[in-house]
């Protein structure tokens, strides 16, 4: 495909081409939001990392070998795992600002070519995401780099490995979503069983619970822009409230406790309790739930801040009250009153209502980020071809990563009410919780290790070091989580099953789908036999025609000319597609050709979008869409081409950005605005259409360079069928089975796919009129 570029230039443009070095002031600031944001879940461990561990598994006995035991893994799973790997490794492997599991294998496809997305084109290596990351053929890694990108390359196995891969942790976030707000307010709200009878805590903490849940999510279809403000001093107030009663706890217990950060203690713990201490694991596990945050939302705050909030901040906190907890149990082997090991057994009588009242409110948002965490991964997966399309609102004007899915929202809360009922204790929920969150590390890992030899070019020593070491540990946890899969850690599993299931099935579906419109596509010779009338009465207007087709004529094209009395003037085929990056330029926006000769009038435009993009509102996109047209009309009437026509225009694309991001190029205006500060300084002349009585639309077109006779024609039809107004065509397919197709296929489908697709959200454009396909 011949790409110009008439309208813009990538290397001469400079804003956001270095890399903007943030003011302190900035960091800091954005490191206190993030506290609220990231840090709400992570910071709610204490609640009930011991009660987990001591569960059922261990007892702990006069020595306090157990319990010096579990705070030395517990403080070295800390410092290994949240500090170490996240903090000073993984957020450097972000996708250009963007991270998490998506944006891991977001940048594998695009150093090494294993997207699974069908309508990928040259030009889009073109972008210049891909030149920041510094993509060419020539730098694509060397020896054994260069062997395994052109394995992965050559073989389709081992490209839906790895995006079974990506897929795997992505559903795990979600299970996870389900089980982080009913383990953290149902833990939140244990604290009753200290305040109230023994005899009735039971029937309290159930109802309660489940009425908290109920209202957070209710809470979600406002935005988290209504109340966010609070989330970082709650969280602020929660991890001082914490820090402070372990250093209570600390010097009034045991000032020895700190003994217990040797690893030896770790060994000893091991040695004594053996199969039951290799059991509990699972419990150590939640002190670092929520970890993952730390890299899934860099896209709302930046590596630094991130990075001195925990090191600064949370991580001295959790150890701190850790060591107060540890320091509280040494001297208080038998807990009265038989109540279980948990948080608030070690805090004063006298504050213990205030610190419920902050937990809960501190476990509120902790579930808030892993509820709009899940929001956003499956916006990510949606748009890149792996998730049925969902009703998406975005709840801020400002904040593009705040979004709200009443689908998967309202789901959410009916699978957590039923953990919650179901299970009744976190006993079962931190089985669940602590399997799904190890897992999603496990993903990061092996996509990390990948990313250190494809994406950074280092050597496949360091990441088969990188993976034994940060592996192996992760891989102790996830076997102590799976061997309590019938106390609870089928759960994650179960949920992650089903929605793989759906991701598969949607994701096969629509690649089947576009082989299918790939290879009974109209050939050219078809459009050019009808003559420029297409066949039919051509009236004014502009029509569009949805297709996911980035190059040819789609089949249901032939349907509308035979079924239809007239078409319009002008006709766009639009493809409206998403590329594997976080985000695409606006002035990168649209690719625009022509189909046929001039006198035709059919165009072709693509409108790219990054996985974490924001599509335009419908009167906006309607703008930019005819002005990027009529840019590209100009473009060609500017190169002294004597008029001449080929049929190669057709492969022909231009790179056009949106009319807010090309000062210079034309404008489109209506007949009430005032334009004439701008007509000053930008030397703009108008085409104006003859008077009519509908609303009159204006294009101002630049002076220079100058356009011939034949471009200003078609400059004017164009305008003159913008007045006439816009109709969005939009074709209905069903998609069946080819005969001799086996029972398997069929299912998926006949009857799986299908029933997505009727079920889920059509193509983003609300402005339109519909045309049906039987």
């Amino acid at each position: 495909m011949l790409l110009s570029r008439p309208v813009m230039d990538i290397e001469s443009w400079s804003p956001d081409n270095p890399i903007k070095r943030e003011s302190w002031s900035t960091v800091l600031t954005l490191a206190y939001q993030s506290l609220g944001v990231v840090y709400g879940d992570l910071s709610t461990s204490p609640l009930f990392v011991f009660r987990s561990t001591f569960a059922e598994d261990i007892q702990h006995s006069e020595s306090n070998e157990e319990i010096y035991g579990v705070l030395s893994f517990v403080f070295w799973t800390l410092t290994l795992i949240p500090l170490l790997k996240y903090v000073f490794i993984v957020l450097r492997a972000d996708d250009n600002g963007e991270g998490g599991t998506f944006a891991l294998y977001s940048l594998l496809c695009r150093h090494a070519r294993v997207s699974t997305l069908p309508n990928g084109q040259v030009a889009d290596e073109d972008l210049y995401e891909y030149k920041r990351d510094g993509i060419s053929p020539a730098n694509r890694g060397l020896g054994l780099g260069l062997s395994l990108r052109s394995t992965l390359e050559k073989h389709r196995l081992l490209q839906i490995m790895l995006l079974a891969l990506a897929l795997i942790g992505t559903c795990m976030v979600i299970g996870d979503g389900v089980l982080t707000p009913a383990i953290s307010v149902f833990s939140a709200v244990s604290g009753l069983e200290l305040v109230v009878s023994k005899h009735h805590h039971q029937y309290i903490e159930v109802p309660v619970a489940c009425i908290i849940l109920v209202f957070l999510f209710y809470l979600q279809h406002y935005g988290t822009h209504r109340i966010g403000f609070l989330f970082a001093p709650v969280v602020i107030a929660w991890l001082f409230c914490i820090s402070a009663i372990g250093v209570y706890n600390i010097f009034h217990w045991n000032p020895h406790v700190y003994q217990a950060l040797s690893p030896y203690y770790m060994y000893k713990f091991l040695k004594k309790t053996q199969t039951g201490g290799w059991k509990s694991l699972g419990g150590i596990l939640l002190c670092i739930t929520g970890s993952e945050a730390m890299f899934a939302d860099l896209g709302h705050f930046s590596q630094m801040s991130i990075k001195i909030a925990f090191t600064f901040v949370v991580y001295p906190s959790l150890i701190l009250a850790y060591m107060g907890q540890a320091a509280y149990l040494s001297k208080h082997h038998i807990i009265e009153s038989g109540y279980h090991i948990g948080f608030y057994e070690s805090v004063p009588e006298k504050i213990r209502w205030p610190v419920l009242a902050i937990a809960i409110l501190a476990a509120v948002v902790g579930s808030q980020s892993i509820i709009t965490g899940t929001f956003s991964i499956i916006k990510q997966c949606s748009a890149l071809g792996c998730f049925p399309r969902v009703r998406i609102i975005h709840t801020s004007s400002k904040i593009c990563g705040q979004i709200y899915i009443p689908e998967i929202n309202w789901t959410l809360m009916l699978l957590c009410l039923a953990v919650t009922v179901g299970f009744r204790d976190t006993k079962h929920i931190s089985n669940a919780s602590g399997l799904a969150v190890i897992t999603v590390m496990l993903v990061t890992t092996c996509l990390m290790s990948l990313v250190i030899v494809l994406c950074w070019h280092r050597s496949v020593i360091l990441a088969v070091c990188f993976i034994l070491f940060f592996g192996s540990i992760e891989a102790l946890y996830f076997s102590a989580s799976l061997i309590k899969f019938l106390d609870g850690a089928w759960v994650p599993v179960a949920l992650s099953f089903i929605f793989l299931i759906i991701m598969y099935v949607w994701h096969y579906g629509t690649l089947k789908k576009y082989e299918f419109d790939v290879q009974n596509k109209v050939p050219i010779n078809w459009l050019l036999s009808l003559g420029p009338n297409l066949g039919i009465v051509r009236v004014q207007g502009i029509g569009l025609i949805h297709t996911e087709l980035v190059s040819g004529i789609p089949a249901i094209f032939s349907h509308f000319l035979t079924n239809l009395p007239a078409f319009h003037n002008v006709l766009v085929f639009l493809c409206v597609k998403y590329v594997p990056v976080p985000h695409v330029r606006p002035e990168e926006r649209f690719l625009v050709g022509r189909i046929g000769p001039k006198d035709y009038r059919v165009y072709r435009c693509i409108a790219r979008y990054g996985y974490r993009d924001i599509q335009m509102d419908d009167v906006m996109f309607e703008n930019d869409l005819v002005c990027s047209i009529a840019e590209f009309i100009r473009s060609e009437g500017s190169e002294c081409n004597g008029g001449q026509e080929d049929l190669e225009n057709e492969e022909r694309m231009t790179v056009i950005g949106t009319t807010s991001t090309n000062s210079k190029g034309i404008r489109m205006c209506n007949d009430d605005e005032d334009l004439s500060e701008e007509t000053s300084t930008t030397k703009l002349k108008e085409i104006s259409s003859p008077e009519v009585p509908r609303k009159r639309v204006r294009f101002l077109v630049p002076e220079s360079p100058q356009i011939n006779v034949t471009a200003r024609t078609e400059l004017q039809e164009l305008m003159e069928a913008r007045e006439a107004g816009m109709a969005f065509i939009l074709g209905h397919c069903y998609v069946k089975a080819k005969m001799g197709s086996s029972l398997i296929k069929r299912i998926v489908i006949n009857t799986c796919y299908d029933f997505l697709r009727r079920n889920s959200r059509g193509p983003h454009m609300h402005y339109v009129s519909l045309v049906h396909q039987r």
